[in-house]
């Protein structure tokens, strides 16, 4: 799945011309939260949604204004209670949102964009920085700056530069934020997309990796038999690979903190061997299928090799939401649900 930076390049060559609104803050009740992309086009279609209902039906119709006078600017929104009553929530509340105004002309000069492009094709983690002034509500196309582990794009300037110093010393849980300074300024973090691999290539496995692909994750799929890890079989998976033997696997070079692992072979004995090695490695989540007792089995043998409770507490298992799920199709959503609920804590 393309990310909306990447969509905005797709659209671009399209239609040559964009409107990408952002929500920036909130206050009260509002269907999505602060950080959420929509992108209009010219002719009024969408892709993304900031909640549907009147504040995105208000949304796209002052778009249409925004193709015309070519400007970027914010805007505040209330929701009356009657209004969010309409909208099945239980109160109104005021939301800010950011209207960008992308051409081909302006992408192009905008390195942070271009740059950012290039980032997401590199699977490299970074974050966008939008100066929004206070003094006037239209935005200058050119406040944009983008800033990765060790490297800055934008235009040089002290406020911005602080703000960075201070924003990398906890690079890894930076949070969409309108922070305020004598300026304000909006912050998006871009992380590597969300990797789910999934050990085993059963019928569970079919399903997870099918479902996950329309959320969005990079899904890697690891077997020993190649007559169950092919195109075939899962036509949606972005890696296969087979291997000799599940007791190395290529996890080193393969897993991140941005990786989500599950585990699902055909036998507690192979489970066991890819939970050892899930476990020395830095990935965000790591669940395993399988019943408490054969939990209390494997977890029991894996401290007798020397992993410690504070390792053991890092795995889901039994793996999935608890709905009673039967069939492979109810076992692949508990546990997408499972990843869901982790990746947006």
């Amino acid at each position: 799945m393309k990310t909306m930076i990447e969509i905005i390049g797709d659209i671009l060559a399209e239609d040559k011309a964009v409107v990408v609104t952002t929500i920036l803050s909130k206050k009260g009740s509002a269907p999505r939260g602060v950080g959420t992309k929509m992108l209009i086009r010219k002719k009024g279609s969408i892709v993304g949604t900031i909640g549907g209902g009147l504040l995105e039906a208000m949304t796209i119709q002052l778009a249409a204004k925004v193709f015309k006078t070519k400007k970027s600017f914010t805007e505040k929104f209330t929701l009356s209670d009657k209004d969010a009553s309409l909208e099945g929530m239980v109160c109104g509340g005021n939301v800010e949102i950011m209207f960008e105004y992308i051409d081909v002309q302006t992408f192009k000069k905008l390195a942070p964009y271009y740059r950012a492009l290039e980032l997401r094709e590199q699977g490299e983690d970074f974050v966008m920085i939008t100066k929004i002034p206070d003094s006037k509500k239209v935005l200058n196309g050119n406040d944009k700056y983008l800033f990765t582990r060790t490297e800055f794009y934008g235009a040089v300037e002290e406020e911005v530069e602080s703000l960075v110093t201070s924003l990398r010393k906890n690079f890894n849980q930076i949070r969409f934020d309108l922070l305020q300074g004598e300026e304000k300024y909006f912050i998006e973090p871009f992380y590597g997309l969300e990797q789910l691999c999934i050990v085993g290539a059963g019928h569970i496995s079919q399903k997870v990796a099918l479902f996950a692909k329309e959320l969005g994750f990079y899904t890697v799929v690891i077997d020993d038999r190649s007559d169950f890890s092919n195109r075939e079989r899962f036509p949606s998976a972005d890696e296969l690979h087979v291997v000799s033997s599940y007791t190395k696997l290529p996890f080193e070079s393969m897993l991140h903190n941005n990786s989500y692992v599950v585990i699902v072979t055909r036998g507690h004995a192979l489970d066991k061997e890819v939970l050892a090695q899930a476990l020395k490695t830095d990935a965000k989540y790591i669940g395993m299928i399988g019943s408490k007792g054969k939990r209390n089995h494997v977890y029991s043998l894996l401290l007798e090799e020397g992993f410690v409770q504070n390792d053991l507490d890092r795995v889901s298992c039994p793996i999935g939401v608890g709905i009673n799920a039967q069939t492979p199709e109810e076992i692949a959503i508990s546990i997408l649900a499972e990843l869901i609920k982790v990746k947006r804590s």
